[in-house]
């Protein structure tokens, strides 16, 4: 497998105050790897560890073969890994085309950018069928749709969502799943997807780590996690 995303042995936290235990994981190029979690065990923490928001204390993070540790947001964006953040953090007042060209600010190429536009339209149907509404009159499902879609405008190969199904109605969970693997099927796009929905990550996703307290407490492929008493015993949690 070519592994383009490899933590070592990742500790961070805010202050004096450690969330994340000596992480060790990996994601291979094509894979939708999840990482399952109760509220507060660590999730976010872990996403914004990675794309730079959070500097780690210790440890390493190589992506597509290059140290990114110490690295800006900005140029981790560059290098190719994008974060969606929880609660989607569109621009509810410009446009839905605004907010898609937002999402091509860092690159270089830009008219590129706007070209592809086109394709992403025909996996974002209703974001062409309402460019030119304002963002904030969306509905949860097509704001989130809007998020991905402008992430996918910074160019990355790994992507990174943060609880895409926080606040949607069960019937638009499952339509924003079909997309991310859609998204991989189609693109090649690699994704982490940081999820409390279990059953709903598991459908979708390659492999799997359980996160609790900072720490995983299991991992394996989708079919083994399946199997494991999560509930019971794996998805406890009282961190960031």
């Amino acid at each position: 497998m070519d592994t383009l995303l490899d933590v070592r042995g990742l500790v961070a936290g805010y202050g004096p105050i450690t969330v994340l235990h000596e992480l060790s994981l990996h994601v291979g190029r094509g894979e939708i790897v999840a990482i399952l979690g109760a509220n507060g065990a660590g999730k976010s923490t872990l996403l914004q560890a990675l794309v730079g928001m959070i500097r780690p204390t210790a440890g390493a993070v190589a992506f597509d073969g290059h140290d990114v540790n110490g690295n800006s947001p900005e140029q981790i964006v560059r290098r190719g890994m994008t974060l969606v953040p929880e609660g989607r953090r569109i621009f509810s007042k410009l446009s839905v085309m605004e907010n898609l060209r937002m999402g091509a600010y860092s690159r270089r190429d830009r008219a590129v950018a706007l070209e592809q536009m086109d394709r992403y339209f025909e996996l974002f149907p209703v974001l062409a069928d309402r460019r030119n509404q304002a963002a904030g009159t969306l509905s949860g499902g097509e704001q989130q749709q809007l998020a991905i879609c402008r992430a996918l405008l910074s160019n990355p190969s790994l992507l990174l969502l943060d609880e895409p199904s926080l606040g949607l109605a069960p019937v638009i969970v499952d339509k924003v799943f079909e997309l991310i693997a859609t998204l991989r099927d189609e693109t090649g796009l690699t994704i982490v997807l940081v999820e409390q929905s279990v059953v709903d990550a598991l459908e979708i996703a390659d492999r799997a780590y359980v996160l609790s307290n900072g720490r995983f407490t299991a991992e394996g492929t989708s079919e083994q996690i399946a199997e494991l008493d999560l509930e019971a015993n794996y998805l406890g949690g009282d961190n960031a």
